[in-house]
């Protein structure tokens, strides 16, 4: 989840200001950049529990540690809650996961190359403090209330607001983890052709990708609960955005979709004002109850947009959301399924073609099945597997067209190589997890937390 957006604090005088924000993100093919952002459960390796912020194994702690490798600190009312270096920064999500938000970069190489350098630093400031860190979709083993909070004006705001509206957003602020990819576009018309491939494939993402198969300890049903938990978290700011395969479809009506999305705060002054479930049309009319009498800045516009949730989110650039967290080769996988079907234009039109005929029905269903299924759901007189294997296809062909190597001449198809295992084999992250827990694990959760752990 994001923090408060840094944009030039104008006050917005109309609808066309809204829309002219998000238009701004587009760039010209050359300029086109990958960030990739992923989340991590850290735990004590003497209990397994999650740490609090407070104390010397604390959060807070971690963070301090971390500035000795260049990070500045950023602080809310004095505690130290995210770091910041460069174009990145390192976040915390409501219950201490542990999120690195990576620069733009040009490359997969580079990409792959920062998170690497990130996970090292962690565990070198981590391992002394008796802390550990696990990539995985959701909890394994701890109850949503056994996880801690982590004192962030927006999460008070949120956690207050999320029993409201569904039954499960507290366990996706506290027990989950993903990993996302944003990506660049060079108009409205191609923003539209990659929002409506990415939203259609990104089942695809979460089959390839499943593994969040256990809750408190047990097998539980699902092989994406992290997906799962999404259909019951806030239906006003989540889902597959119909609207977005519609004629007409383009920056101004997501403008209207956002702008129908109810707030959760405004941040002025270092702090955060409640003002959840209440209309940014009735801010920009002045006649907001948080703020009578005050509009909206771009600012707010900006903060807004971070609090839509959908399966694909539209701010400047594009974001993947589809994906379970996992091991750092997962990571990078994520951005190179994504960079090869969506940065080369024989690809994204090869991919357009796999899916443009996808009727709404089939579009749901494939999103409702997928979190307990994943790549075994029937497809067409198939399975997803069979629509993986055609999409890796085409991702590994982008990838070789944009002919990126690194020092050893090797392109960007290279990080497609655990999917293409999981394609191979059949057998998803999750369904690989299910079988050591029945198997050598001996029914405990456990051994996960030492045998994929970063």
């Amino acid at each position: 989840m994001s923090g408060p957006a840094q944009v030039k604090d104008v006050e917005i005088a109309s609808r066309a200001q809204l829309v002219e924000y998000l238009e701004s993100g587009i760039r010209a093919r050359g300029d086109w950049r990958i960030g990739t952002e992923h989340e991590k459960f850290g735990f004590r390796t003497d209990d397994l529990r999650a740490p609090t912020f407070d104390g010397e194994r604390g959060i807070e702690a971690l963070l301090r540690g971390l500035t000795r490798f260049g990070w500045a600190p950023v602080e809310e009312k004095g505690r130290v809650i995210a770091l910041s270096k460069g174009n990145a920064s390192v976040s915390l999500e409501p219950a201490g996961q542990l999120e690195l938000s990576g620069a733009p970069l040009e490359n997969l190489h580079q990409t792959c190359r920062e998170t690497g350098t990130h996970l090292r630093e962690v565990r070198a400031v981590a391992e002394p403090m008796g802390l550990g860190f696990l990539g995985m979709g959701f909890q394994p083993k701890w109850r949503r209330d056994e996880m801690p909070w982590m004192p962030k004006g927006r999460y008070r705001i949120m956690r207050e607001y999320m029993p409201k509206v569904g039954s499960l957003g507290l366990d996706m602020m506290t027990r989950t983890c993903t990993v996302q990819v944003n990506l660049d576009v060079g108009s409205e018309a191609d923003m539209v052709k990659k929002f409506r491939v990415s939203l259609a494939l990104q089942p695809v993402a979460t089959a390839l990708f499943a593994d969040s198969p256990f809750t408190e300890g047990r097998p539980n049903g699902y092989l994406s609960y992290r997906s799962h938990i999404w259909t019951d978290t806030d239906a006003d700011r989540t889902g597959l955005l119909d609207f977005v395969f519609e004629d007409g479809f383009g920056y101004e009506r997501y403008t209207d979709y956002l702008l129908d999305v109810p707030m959760y705060f405004v941040y002025r002054d270092g702090a955060y004002i409640d003002a959840s479930g209440q209309s940014f049309r009735d801010y920009m009319d002045g006649r907001l109850p948080a703020r009578p009498g005050f509009r909206p800045t771009l600012q707010d516009w900006a903060d807004h947009s971070t609090t839509a949730f959908p399966e694909v989110r539209l701010k400047k650039y594009l974001e993947m959301r589809g994906a379970d967290s996992g091991p750092w080769n997962r990571i990078c996988a994520l951005p190179a399924f994504w960079v090869g079907l969506l940065y080369d234009a024989a690809a994204l039109d090869a991919a357009w073609d796999l899916v443009r005929d996808f009727t709404l029905e089939e579009r749901h269903a494939l999103r409702d099945g997928v979190p307990r299924q994943a790549l075994k759901l029937p497809f067409r007189g198939g399975t997803v597997l069979d629509l993986a294997r055609e999409a890796l296809k085409i991702a590994a062909g982008g990838l070789r067209r944009r002919a990126c190597l690194n020092d050893h001449g090797s392109d960007e198809t290279m990080f497609l190589a655990p999917l293409m295992e999981i394609v191979e084999s059949g057998m998803t992250p999750a369904e690989c997890k299910l079988e050591l827990f029945h198997g050598a694990w001996g029914g405990s959760v456990d051994r996960v937390f030492r045998e994929f752990a970063y």
